[in-house]
């Protein structure tokens, strides 16, 4: 394994800050300093990062159908519940890709593998996001072409890429952007509130019957759909 990727599988971080980490000497291998990138380090190996001994840990990468009630983050200061109390304590160190806040529910995926997780966050990649959205009355479609142009959100052009009503207070809405909270305030900016939201979609992967509180592991298939030179789009 080489030595990026190493440390990316210790759950460091994407390979390219990995790289950085390496080129500025913070890594070190059976302590002394290795700027080496060829290197591919063994279990029997000592690797540190800034004094920290690293473990690589076997690849794992899961769908969550996350519930309402929990948030993205490892832990809470207001004591909630975590998307983290969900999976089995046995698990590698798990990081979640981007956040749903705390009332959102629906599709989660979490990796230990630093690289995935950034391809799947960078902007430059405009992977689709597919949701449910519940509204508070009925859908008035003559706003659609707004939401569809863009509203700005402090500062910040938030487009919807394409919607549709499956109801009169039940759409599909489709985003290629990561602004925090984005369908909630594009709604509330023309008149509605959003009184339920689900995350059906990330890519090709799909929430599908997952139950609210469980998860399962990615396919091969899913996983290769999400790798770079692969078309993670619908």
């Amino acid at each position: 394994m080489r030595f990026n990727r190493f440390l990316a599988a210790a759950g460091v971080g994407s390979r390219r800050h990995c790289d950085e980490l390496i080129a500025a000497g913070r890594v070190t291998i059976n302590g002394r300093v290795c700027t080496d990138f060829s290197v591919q380090p063994t279990p029997r190996d000592h690797v540190k990062v800034d004094g920290k001994l690293l473990h690589a840990e076997r690849p794992l990468h899961i769908v969550m159908n996350k519930p309402a009630g929990f948030v993205s983050t490892k832990s809470d200061p207001h004591a909630r519940d975590t998307i983290f109390d969900l999976l089995p304590p046995k698990f590698p160190r798990l990081f979640n890709v981007g956040r749903l806040d705390a009332q959102t529910e629906g599709l989660l995926i979490l990796t230990n593998d630093g690289e995935l997780a950034q391809r799947l966050t960078h902007p430059r990649y405009k992977i689709e996001k597919e949701y449910q959205v519940t509204l508070d009355r009925s859908w008035d479609s003559a706003l659609a072409p707004k939401l569809l142009r863009g509203i700005f959100l402090e500062g910040e052009r938030a487009v919807i890429s394409r919607l549709h009503a499956l109801t009169p207070t039940r759409l599909h809405v489709v985003l290629r952007q990561g602004i925090n909270r984005q369908i909630r305030r594009m709604f509330h900016a023309i008149g509605y509130e959003v009184k339920r939201l689900v995350r059906v979609r990330v890519g090709t992967v799909r929430l599908g019957d997952i139950p609210r509180g469980h998860w399962r592991l990615l396919t091969k298939r899913e996983l290769i759909s999400l790798s770079p030179g692969s078309n993670a789009r619908e």
